[in-house]
């Protein structure tokens, strides 16, 4: 009996002994194992909804590759998360000459990049910023052969879209590289054909404007509100340039917020989560796609894991800031030059693997068709409450409205709902006003001119604040995908 005790204490003692041994090799092995592992199971995952190795193969299968880092030499150093310069191209040869006269793709392609963005996926896998570069950029292609006539070219000044016109991806990279100083990891390229498939075997993406939106380019009309778009329709909305003065820069703005809807559509609609719907969607943007060699099924596999856990609020858009607008250019004419300072710390930050908007306060505010400090306001107490019109007043004023800062008393006190009367050719800052005073009853009186008139109801609580839709904050002009989204 006494020999028994000792027995008890000793085997626990000598149990834990060879995990410290076992714990190096584990690790130094980790990151090639776990990818391996990770990569399994969505084999596994797949196979298991019936769809099977075969067709996760044929997917990689059917990627078009292309060598956007051949030969490359003095590229600048790796940083932190993965960088995929993604280019829209003008491509066309799949698409109906029905759907082209529907869509406005008449016309023979440039062969040139329409869009042109770094996508920087964090390595934690949980943020996505997304940086846009105008076309219109100006731009010092290096010295190169061009791969259309041979023709050996020094270099020399262009915009940015023409260096895939004289040297394909491979120049495209290089002059980004060159430009930004960020290294790009993968080249992803999508044609129209494969970007409308996209949206379509997506179910459509919501979208919506602030103000009608007309285009005779392309043949976009869309009027105010909220609308679903099939992919003819959203190449329509990505790729108008004529529906207001911001040309190009408006573009990229709206295609930042169809992206944005995008990755609400696709976290939110399940897709992520269906493998028979994940594997429609990936054979949608694969069968017309070019992607450099190491971007596969195992990369759209692992990205689409991450985006399982994305938000709206998990994807930031930014475009590079611009120092000088119209910079002319001999022989190339109007061009976007960067601001050099601003665009270092943005490219800079990308390098570092840092938010965008770092630091910014989350934004709650109403995204309104027309800035609150455009918008003059009488106020009018229409209630027997005393002072109730001087705080709301002065709430107006606090969110940014030009009121009066001299409320009256309305020719009736019996008020119960709050009302914005306005001249009917004041009707978007009428809207405007109406948001920020929620359950307002909008009132158009012909001949009111352009100050609007809030005549407050016993229905006031407070004011809500608004912002302008294309107002955006910080040194990058950085806004959050749940910024632009749908509300």
């Amino acid at each position: 009996m006494p020999a028994s005790p000792p027995r008890s204490p000793a085997r626990p003692q000598r149990r834990p002994q060879p995990r410290p041994v076992m714990r190096p090799p584990v690790r130094r092995k980790k990151p090639r194992w776990a990818m391996r592992a990770i990569t399994t199971l969505s084999v596994v995952i797949l196979a298991s909804a019936g769809i099977g190795h075969a067709v996760v193969s044929s997917l990689d299968a059917g990627i078009s590759r292309v060598d956007p880092f051949r030969d490359m030499k003095n590229r600048p150093r790796g940083g932190h998360g993965m960088n995929v310069l993604l280019v829209g191209t003008d491509g066309r040869d799949k698409i109906s000459e029905a759907e082209r006269r529907k869509y406005r793709l008449g016309g023979a392609p440039c062969h040139c990049t329409d869009t042109i963005m770094i996508v920087h996926i964090s390595e934690d896998r949980e943020r996505a910023s997304v940086v846009s570069l105008p076309r219109d950029s100006y731009a010092e292609l290096p010295a190169h052969v061009d791969h259309t006539t041979g023709k050996r070219h020094a270099a020399h000044p262009v915009k940015l879209n023409a260096a895939y016109s004289e040297g394909g991806p491979q120049l495209t990279v290089r002059t980004v590289e060159h430009m930004t100083r960020v290294k790009i990891d993968h080249y992803l390229e999508i044609d129209f054909t494969s970007f409308m498939r996209t949206v379509d075997v997506l179910g459509g993406v919501k979208i919506c404007t602030a103000r009608p939106l007309k285009d005779s380019h392309t043949g976009l009309h869309l009027p105010a509100g909220t609308h679903k778009l099939t992919g003819g329709q959203a190449l329509q909305y990505v790729r108008a340039r004529y529906v207001d003065g911001a040309s190009d820069l408006g573009r990229m703005q709206r295609q930042q917020h169809f992206l944005a809807a995008l990755i609400e559509q696709s976290t939110s609609s399940g897709v992520l989560l269906n493998p028979m719907k994940f594997r429609d969607v990936t054979r949608a943007v694969l069968g017309s796609v070019r992607a450099d060699k190491g971007f596969g099924t195992e990369e759209l596999l692992d990205l689409a894991r991450a985006m399982r856990n994305f938000s709206p609020s998990s994807s930031e858009f930014a475009t590079v800031p611009i120092g000088r607008m119209g910079y002319a250019v001999k022989g190339i004419g109007s061009t976007l030059k960067w601001d050099p300072v601003r665009s270092g710390r943005l490219f800079q930050a990308l390098r570092d693997d840092k938010p965008l908007a770092a630091g910014r306060p989350r934004d709650t505010s109403v995204r309104v068709e027309v800035a609150p400090q455009q918008i003059r306001v009488q106020v009018q107490n229409g209630t027997k409450t005393p002072g109730l019109g001087r705080r709301a007043d002065a709430a107006l004023a606090a969110t940014g409205f030009r009121t009066t800062r001299r409320p009256t008393n309305a020719t009736t006190q019996s008020v119960r709902r709050t009302v914005v009367a306005y001249d009917p050719r004041w009707d978007r800052s009428a809207r405007s006003l109406a948001a920020a005073l929620p359950g307002s009853e909008l009132r158009p009186v012909k001949g009111q001119g352009p100050t609007l008139k809030v005549i407050v109801g016993t229905d006031y609580r407070q004011v809500r604040k608004v912002k302008a839709t294309d107002v955006r904050e910080g040194e990058f002009g950085v806004v959050r995908g749940d910024e632009v989204k749908c509300s």
